[in-house]
Formats: structure tokens, C-alpha cells, sequence
């Protein structure tokens, strides 16, 4: 079964508002068994809308459309509706009701804008919106089912989960499609896709590999469809176990974790404690992993040393060594490595210094030069990177490589506490 999403809205066309409510439907759709084929954002415009609705039932016989359901003049959805349907707009006395109950709940008077909100093609089927006030509605045309939510994400989300899913696995017989990604780290995506040759050439022929590289990283996304779960689960298990020794550490998870999870989840298995020292980064590094709900069991605190009397004040990072080596170095790393960790009193102590540019650099140590360190009882390891010159990508991947690096420490520990 394949689908199509349409979202509508200028909003988005303009980029005041990024599409949320797209990502969530394909993939709450793809645990469902249904496949989308295409996504498409268009213009509050009629023509627009119904360009994209016959365009879509062209090529799938379910499309699913968010935005505009509103009852001011910038929502023309239902009229739209109503003029590719054939139909005309009714008020639906169950709608109304509803709406007339959330006003009354929040002491809110009606207004014939809220009246308009309950009107609904005549021969549409309406879905209820716990949530709002904007009814679903489900239309069907020449074979092809159409399907309107509201663009309000938290409204749209309810009436997917609730309402929306349910009808569309009772009403379709649908494949099982599962998707499993792998975090890959330290190896460029080029070298990767020759490592690993001849294992992704000996895949099922139901089996597809994508290679999504992200800030460092790269996820392997395996995707497969068929009709038995089991089946299915069985033979990614498999390939995933045949991976396994070509990847070795540089397979940090099999599970989707980001960086922060895998960490958090580690520290937490292990009953580990962290402390960040970040100059580079700001508190980055600490933000990613108090991002986590529960972070506060393994993650303490930090200390943002950007400047260098904080390292030396602060962090007692020894000022001759700054003078000597700089504070971008192997040295200065090591040090606000291990004094975090002592000042905070945890298990492990991360440290990045680096020049995240745009300006700063020098032909020795050009901009996204990057020593990240980890610090723990017995040892500090450290190592440097090399970046480009772009601010906001250096800030990124400092963070998730000393993720990563934290990561590679604890898997190398024993199960013991």
C-alpha cells in the first residue's frame, strides 16, 4: 500500500514554520505497513490544492493532507474540499456540539467563526478531533481516499493515533515494514561503503541499505517489507550480526540511539557519573545529554571555560602550559579533562578546546581544529580533530565526536561496577 502527504500552508512555503507534521505521518504510516511514495507542500491557494490532490490520486490510492481547516479567510481547505468533491458545506450538529463543549469548558462565548468551524462537506465522513476544534475529514473519490487533519501538530498527532491509523489497518490488508539503523562513527562514509561491499552486495533482495552521514556519524538504515514479522526481524538480526565484525567499535549502536542516549543509557547500565569542560563547544556537549529525561543520574554538571583565566582559575589548568603549547592542545584538553572530573567528583570528565572559526586560526592550527579529552580514574585519552570553517558544524561534531569517544570508554569497560 502506498500513500502520499500534502501539507498546506504559506507558513511553510516561506520557512516561518518548518513541516513537523510531515515526518510524523510517513513514519507513523510506515509502522503501519503503508508505504509514502511522495510528499508535497503547497500555497493556501485552491488551484495549488487541487493541482497537488489530482496529481496525487495519479499515482496512490490514499493521500493524507494537513492545514487550513481553520475558519478564518486564510483557510480555504474545506471549501477547496467541497468545490474537488462536488459537494457543498453543511454544518455537522455533532461537530458544533463539540466545539459549543470546548468553548463552554474554557468560558469562551461562540462566535460565527466558531460556528463555520463545525461546516464540512455534505457527504464527507467527519473525524473527531479531541483536541481542537477543527474536524478530520475522510473523502473518497474515484477510488482514491483523501484524508484531512488539522495543521496544528498536537491535534493532528491525537487524531492520527486515535482515530486515523486504526480505520486505515482495518480497512487495508498492508505489509509489515521495519526499519532498523545502525550508528556508525570514526570511518568517512566513502571507506564505509567499501568495507562493507560485499556484505551489503549478500543482502536479501528485500532488504535495502541507506547511508544518511550526519555530523560525523553515519546511520545505515535497513529497511524491509514482507508479510511475516518474524520473518522480518529474523533476517535484519541476521545481517546485523554478519556487520558486526567488519564494523567492530566503530558500531556504537544497533538500536537508533543517538549519541546522548547511547551514553546516557551506558553511565546509567554501569552506574557511571560525567562532568563536561567546554570551550569550544559552550555547553553543548552538556545540553545534548541533559536533553535526556533522567540525565540527572549520571550527568552532574559543567564548567564552560571559554576563556583561558576560567581554565586557569577555574579548572587550574596550568598557565605556563597554555602559554607554551596553547590552549587548543593536547595538554590543555588533558588538564580540563581531569581537574572536571576531580572538581565535580564524577567517574569521567569530557574536555573539548578548539578554534570553531569562522575567525581564530593560524596556518598551525587552522580553524576547526578541535583536542577533545576524556578523563577517568586510571587514564586520559585525547584526541585531536580537524574540521572546517564553518561555526555551527564544528560546534556540532566536537560534540557528538567526545559523545562518541565517551561512548568507545565505556564499552570498554567490564559489566562489573
Amino acid at each position: 500500500m502506498k500513500a502520499e502527504i500534502i501539507t498546506i500552508g504559506d507558513e511553510l512555503l516561506i520557512g516561518q514554520v518548518t513541516d513537523t507534521n510531515s515526518s510524523f505521518i510517513a513514519k507513523a504510516l510506515n509502522g503501519a505497513g503503508i508505504e509514502v511514495q511522495r510528499i508535497t507542500s503547497v500555497s493556501d491557494t485552491g488551484n495549488e490544492i487541487i493541482s497537488a490532490l489530482e496529481e496525487a490520486s495519479g499515482r496512490v490510492k490514499l493521500v493524507l493532507i494537513t492545514g487550513g481547516l481553520g475558519p478564518t479567510k486564510d483557510d480555504v481547505t474545506k471549501a477547496v474540499i467541497a468545490q474537488y468533491m462536488g459537494d457543498r458545506l453543511v454544518s455537522d450538529p455533532g461537530t458544533l456540539q463539540h466545539i459549543q463543549s470546548m468553548m463552554a469548558a474554557r468560558n469562551i462565548a461562540m462566535n460565527p467563526l466558531n460556528i463555520k468551524q463545525a461546516e464540512v462537506p455534505e457527504h464527507a465522513e467527519v473525524i473527531r478531533n479531541s483536541c481542537g476544534t477543527a474536524p478530520g475529514i475522510w473523502c473518497e473519490k474515484d477510488g482514491t481516499i483523501y484524508i484531512f487533519m488539522p495543521g496544528v501538530p498536537f491535534e493532528m498527532k491525537a487524531m492520527m493515533q486515535d482515530e486515523l491509523l486504526p480505520r486505515l489497518q482495518q480497512r487495508f490488508a498492508t505489509n509489515v515494514i521495519l526499519h532498523r539503523t545502525l550508528l556508525v562513527a570514526g570511518i568517512p562514509e566513502s571507506k564505509l561503503a567499501i568495507r562493507i561491499e560485499q556484505w551489503e552486495n549478500s543482502l536479501p533482495p528485500n532488504i535495502r541499505l541507506a547511508y544518511l552521514p550526519s555530523d560525523g556519524m553515519i546511520r545505515l538504515r535497513l529497511s524491509v517489507a514482507g508479510s511475516n514479522r518474524d520473518t522480518l526481524v529474523s533476517q535484519t538480526e541476521t545481517a546485523i550480526e554478519t556487520l558486526r565484525p567488519l564494523l567492530g567499535m566503530s558500531l556504537l549502536s544497533v538500536t537508533g540511539e543517538q549519541p546522548e542516549e547511547l551514553a546516557g543509557r551506558l553511565l546509567l547500565e554501569k552506574g557511571k557519573t560525567v562532568a563536561t569542560a567546554e570551550s569550544c563547544t559552550g555547553g553543548n556537549i552538556a545540553c545534548l545529554l541533559t536533553s535526556i529525561a533522567g540525565s540527572s543520574a549520571y550527568f552532574k554538571g559543567t564548567v564552560v571555560a571559554y576563556a583561558n583565566d576560567v581554565k586557569t582559575g577555574v579548572l587550574c589548568v596550568n598557565a605556563s602550559d597554555i602559554d607554551h603549547y596553547g590552549a587548543v592542545s593536547r595538554e590543555v584538553a588533558v588538564q580540563m579533562a581531569q581537574r572536571v572530573r576531580q572538581l565535580i567528583k564524577t567517574d569521567y570528565g569530557i574536555a573539548t578546546t578548539g578554534i570553531a572559526g569562522p575567525s581564530g586560526g593560524t596556518p598551525e592550527k587552522p580553524v576547526g581544529t578541535v583536542w577533545i579529552a576524556i578523563a577517568e580514574a586510571s587514564k586520559t585519552t585525547a584526541k585531536q580533530f580537524h574540521y572546517g570553517n564553518i561555526r555551527e558544524n564544528n560546534i556540532r561534531k566536537s560534540s557528538v565526536a567526545a559523545l562518541n569517544m565517551l561512548i568507545e570508554t565505556l564499552n570498554g569497560l567490564s559489566s562489573a561496577r
